[in-house]
C-alpha cells in the first residue's frame, strides 16, 4: 500500500519487477470477473439479483427509484460514475417479453434517469443500451435491464486506457443518495 500520496515514485515491494511505478488496486473488480453473485439458471429462483434487489432496502439494495413496474438501480460495477440500469420487477429476458405498460414504464425511467444525472452531475451525454443474450454482452442474460452511463467530457483519461482501472470519486451509496434525492415524479 501507498504509505502517502507524493509525486515521487515510491519503491513498492511484492508488486513485481521494480518499475517506480505506483499502483492502483481494485480488488473489488475481481467480484465481477470471477462471476460472484451471478445466477446459477435462467429462473428468477436461480439466484437472480435484479429479484432479490428489491425485497431489500432501497439503501441496501441501491435503489434510486421504484415504480410499480420498473425500478432504477446503481451498476455495482460501474464503467463511469453514476452508471445505473432500469430494471423491470418481473423476471424476463428479452426486451420484446416487456408487455406495453412494462415497455412504457421502462421509457418513462429512462427520461428520468437522464433528468437526475444532469441535475445530479452535470452529465453532458449519455450511452443507453441493453445487452440481449450472453452472446451480445449481457452479464445477466436472464433478466432484462437497460443501462444508463452518464458521459462527461473529457471523461476518459489515460487510467482505462493504460491502467484498465475506472476511477470512481464517489461511493455507490452516496451517489445513491444524490441520484434519490433530485429523482424526477415525472
Amino acid at each position: 500500500m501507498l504509505r502517502s500520496m507524493t509525486s515521487e515514485p515510491e519503491q513498492q515491494f511484492g508488486v513485481g519487477a521494480p518499475d517506480a511505478f505506483q499502483r492502483l488496486w481494485t480488488p473489488h473488480r475481481m467480484a465481477y470477473i470471477q462471476g460472484e453473485n451471478k445466477p446459477t439458471g435462467p429462473g428468477a429462483d436461480d439466484g437472480c439479483p435484479f429479484c432479490s434487489i428489491p425485497a431489500k432496502s432501497d439503501e441496501d439494495g441501491l435503489i434510486v427509484a421504484r415504480g410499480e413496474l420498473v425500478y432504477a438501480v446503481l451498476n455495482l460495477y460501474p464503467y463511469n460514475g453514476g452508471h445505473l440500469m432500469v430494471v423491470p420487477f418481473r423476471h424476463v429476458a428479452d426486451y420484446t417479453e416487456l408487455d406495453e405498460a412494462e415497455t412504457a414504464e421502462l421509457a418513462a425511467f429512462t427520461k428520468r434517469a437522464m433528468r437526475a444525472l444532469r441535475t445530479a452531475s452535470g452529465a453532458h451525454g449519455f450511452n443507453i443500451g441493453m445487452n440481449q443474450g450472453s452472446t451480445a454482452g449481457a452479464g445477466i442474460a436472464a433478466h432484462l435491464h437497460q443501462h444508463l452511463v452518464p458521459r462527461w467530457g473529457g471523461d476518459t483519461n489515460f487510467m482505462p486506457v493504460v491502467g484498465h482501472t475506472k476511477v470512481l470519486p464517489q461511493l455507490l451509496a452516496d451517489t445513491r443518495k444524490m441520484l434519490a434525492d433530485v429523482w424526477p415524479t415525472v
